[in-house]
């Protein structure tokens, strides 16, 4: 029996450390169709089921989002204050007030580049990828965007309400809401205790931390010139790398590429750039500049970026020049040539 008590009291004071190997730290990894998009959710952890109960919240908390702010959720917010447009305000939560204040800080910024009532626009385009005989005549293109104007959205902070006050006004956040859904699946993973991962909302991509290996995460930069490939690459970490292009969705007119991304002021296409991506901290503001930069074209988006405190950026022209802001260091496939294209690698997630 003393000999029983004296190996339980051995047990009790050995080092735990002795007793059993640590767990293996791993990265998770979920996918999901949110957003009308494909997401793909990473995290490091040495714990299963910690690891994927946060990534099914993530997701949840992704698709709560999309219910409550989307423009083609019949019963979101959003669509509630679309249809009082002219009418009358719109109470709603607190986070869709605060989205939408903050798109107007950042259209004031861009002076209108940015703009989330561009779903008043008319639909004149068919981005099809076909060759289109000519562009619309001149009088209909410009009548098309004649209601956008995110002036006419009135915020009311203390009764908290949002109102168009032109009739066919809508409001779409589409281009602001997937980065605020990775931003808001970040903070609810760190608050349940994951030190590191790289989550990816179709081209939306935020990371923290260290991979499991320990070393930074790598986010490849794509080739429009050849989709599924890769043309540049960085190391990183706690940044946000989004990435928009016009080379899904477009229509040409005499070897002209016209992408899906409308200047608000002029109701035509934006032209001069394939692909933009932005790298800053706040993905959710990444998310917006990359539009803005695209609306601006080459020289002045370029401008405009070397302007900003934290903000990076690399374009890729129309004629498939790669430029760069100041001081972005990039890592190029093929001898810094990212004229010739390759696979993107498993490890680095493709924008």
């Amino acid at each position: 029996m003393t000999r029983c008590w004296k190996a339980v009291l051995l047990l009790l004071l050995w080092p735990a450390g002795l007793l059993a190997a640590p767990r293996p730290v791993r990265n998770f990894t979920k996918s999901a169709h949110l957003m009308g998009s494909h997401f793909e959710f990473t995290v490091v952890s040495s714990h299963d089921t910690l690891a994927w109960q946060a990534l099914e919240a993530a997701v949840s908390e992704v698709r709560r989002i999309d219910h409550l702010m989307s423009f083609w959720d019949s019963t979101s917010q959003i669509t509630q204050i679309n249809r009082q447009a002219g009418r009358q305000p719109v109470q709603v939560d607190q986070e869709v007030f605060d989205l939408i204040q903050r798109t107007l800080r950042i259209s004031e910024l861009s002076g209108g580049a940015f703009d989330v009532t561009f779903a008043s626009a008319d639909k004149i385009y068919k981005f099809d990828r076909q060759a289109h005989a000519a562009l619309p005549d001149p009088a209909v293109v410009k009548a098309s965007v004649a209601r956008i104007n995110y002036r006419n959205i009135l915020l009311d902070p203390a009764r908290r309400t949002v109102l168009l006050r032109e009739p066919g006004m809508r409001l779409n956040l589409a281009g602001v809401l997937q980065g605020y859904g990775v931003r808001r699946a970040k903070a609810l993973l760190e608050a349940r205790g994951l030190k590191g991962g790289l989550l990816n909302g179709s081209g939306d991509v935020l990371c923290w931390g260290r991979q499991a290996d320990g070393s930074l995460w790598r986010v490849a930069i794509g080739d429009p010139k050849h989709p599924g490939s890769v043309a540049s690459w960085v190391s990183l970490t706690d940044m946000a790398v989004v990435t928009a292009g016009n080379y899904e969705q477009f229509f040409t007119v005499q070897g002209q590429v016209y992408g899906h991304i409308i200047n608000p002021h002029t109701g035509y296409p934006a032209t001069g750039l394939r692909s933009v991506t932005i790298l800053c901290p706040d993905v959710e503001l990444a998310d917006c500049l990359d539009e803005v930069v695209f609306v601006l074209g080459p020289e002045a988006g370029l401008a405009f970026v070397n302007r900003l405190k934290d903000v990076s950026c690399v374009l890729i022209t129309d004629d498939n020049r790669t430029l760069t802001s100041k001081g972005l260091q990039l890592n190029y496939y093929r001898n810094n040539d990212p004229s010739q294209p390759v696979p993107a690698p498993d490890s680095a997630p493709k924008p």
